[in-house]
């Protein structure tokens, strides 16, 4: 029935285009029907990946097995500078990874692992700890206690982190559009910035860092100032100035420093 109509139809168009009649409101309702190729994206190949068995995040103690607890001083150097460890991709393709330092309490540890784990798909997806469990102990003392008497007993514990380190690791086979947000959602809440990011972006962030020093037309650099000791400048640096080039300003990164 179909092909009829259209076969009736190409003939009455046919027809009023040799009598010069094709203007008017049949002109109007007929479409020219052609056909495109289209082209679509080659989807990701994830035959090289390989699912562990046990694929979510595992429970971290709140309190570190140790024989004797012993206390210690703040240590503000724990959460300064850069990371020399988990600082590099391993297994997986998407992480998110600390911008700035500061301290992770075993309730951000339990907020991350309860919300990947709830809202990712185990069947194609993966994620693995970047960090240890707390280990840093904070002492307290009571309320209403007067000063002095020693140090305060141990409260809770704490784990360290500083610029750069990978808080948690996540891959399998998915796309960063369908974790991102799951993420996301993870690293607003932690205590000090931090960003989704996945093996591309991280290597282009490393990429415009080293152009941002090759490309450099200052020639007066702060490591360049620092080392020729101009207008004594070495007498109100650190240590840790010197060391890092002042790209770090206690646990905070100056990404313009070059």
């Amino acid at each position: 029935m179909i092909s009829l109509i259209k076969y009736a139809i190409g003939g009455l168009a046919s027809t009023c285009k040799l009598n010069g009649q094709l203007q008017g409101t049949l002109q109007n309702h007929l479409k020219v029907l052609s056909a495109g190729l289209k082209t679509y994206e080659i989807p990701p190949d994830y035959s090289d990946v390989v699912l562990p068995e046990k694929p979510k995040l595992k429970f971290l103690n709140k309190v570190p097995n140790f024989k004797k607890a012993k206390k210690e001083m703040k240590k503000l150097r724990d959460i300064q500078g850069p990371a020399k460890a988990a600082n590099a991709f391993t297994t997986g393709q998407y992480a998110i990874v600390a911008m700035g330092g500061g301290y992770l309490h075993w309730g951000h540890i339990e907020m991350m692992r309860l919300t990947i784990n709830r809202k990712m798909d185990s069947r194609t997806t993966f994620a693995r700890w970047r960090i240890n469990g707390p280990y840093k102990p904070i002492t307290r003392k009571g309320l209403g206690q007067r000063m002095g008497g020693g140090k305060g007993a141990i409260d809770h514990y704490l784990t360290p982190v500083r610029y750069g380190r990978f808080i948690v690791e996540v891959g399998g086979k998915v796309e960063l559009g369908e974790v991102e947000p799951i993420l996301k959602e993870v690293a607003k809440k932690l205590p000090f910035p931090a960003k989704v990011m996945s093996r591309e972006s991280l290597a282009t962030m490393q990429q415009q860092q080293a152009e941002m020093e090759q490309n450099n037309q200052n020639p007066w650099t702060f490591k360049q100032i620092a080392k020729s000791n101009m207008l004594g400048i070495r007498r109100v640096l650190s240590p840790f100035d010197l060391h890092n080039h002042g790209r770090f300003t206690g646990k905070f990164h100056n990404p313009g420093r070059v």
